[in-house]
């Protein structure tokens, strides 16, 4: 059983495997949101899909094992700021063009940030807190998007932003993931009912953040690449 500190946690407290698949956030205001989120971005397909995303995030039991696992609070990370934001990015496009730069630093330190120990606990524990770390995430990450899809200079200058988001990420896995301890309280019980050591999630989380989250930014990378190809043959983007 984990602390009944953690009890409040939004989504929790962390369920049992066997409950996992009956775990899903049927939360009121959080289907209100999602469901204006729909409205609102539903016009488009990549607004679609971005509704789909946040709703694996948020609504399917994902959001509840990531109360359990580390792991899966880096897969819910890496939907948001990597799958999600590009996703919203592309439904609602800068209408001017901007530098990435400021942009970057930003949404790398804003990421950063929610790593600390103190800062992630403090949001898995408090339910406003919490609702912050993901508003700010969504948040800067869609900003740096949206800045990255817009700098029409070359696609390779977006490109390198793009490679250099990816790297950030990779070097926070990287860090966690050789970390000597584990970091964060909230997983420091409820991981041995899934069968793992808390350190051993915790590096999965880093490997997970260090590898396999270079998809999405590869995918979209290639969507910039191909853009500015056409660009060049004079073809429609």
């Amino acid at each position: 059983m984990i602390p009944d500190i953690w009890a409040g946690i939004y989504c929790g407290p962390a369920p049992n495997p066997g409950e996992l698949w009956q775990s899903w956030n049927l939360d009121p205001v959080l289907l209100a949101a999602m469901a204006a989120l729909a409205f609102v971005l539903g016009r488009s397909r990549p607004g679609a899909a971005a509704v789909a995303v946040l709703a694996v995030a948020f609504v399917s039991p994902l959001c509840a094992l990531s109360a359990a696992l580390f792991s899966a609070r880096v897969v819910h990370h890496i939907l948001l700021v990597a799958v999600a934001a590009p996703l919203i990015a592309l439904a609602f496009p800068a209408r001017r063009e901007g530098h990435p730069a400021l942009p970057f630093i930003v949404s790398t330190a804003v990421l950063w940030l929610w790593h600390l120990p103190e800062a992630y606990d403090a949001a898995m524990a408090d339910i406003a807190v919490y609702w912050v770390m993901q508003v700010t995430l969504l948040g800067s990450a869609t900003v740096f998007w949206r800045a990255v899809f817009g700098f029409g200079r070359t696609s390779a200058q977006s490109l390198l932003f793009i490679l250099g988001a990816y790297m950030q990420m990779g070097l926070l896995g990287a860090l966690l993931t050789f970390a000597p301890g584990t970091l964060y309280a909230i997983h420091a019980v409820a991981p041995l009912q899934w069968g793992y050591a808390p350190l051993a999630d915790q590096q999965l989380g880093g490997i997970i953040m260090w590898v396999p989250a270079g998809i999405p930014y590869a995918a979209f990378g290639a969507f910039v690449a191909l853009r500015g190809w056409r660009r060049m043959q004079g073809r429609p983007a």
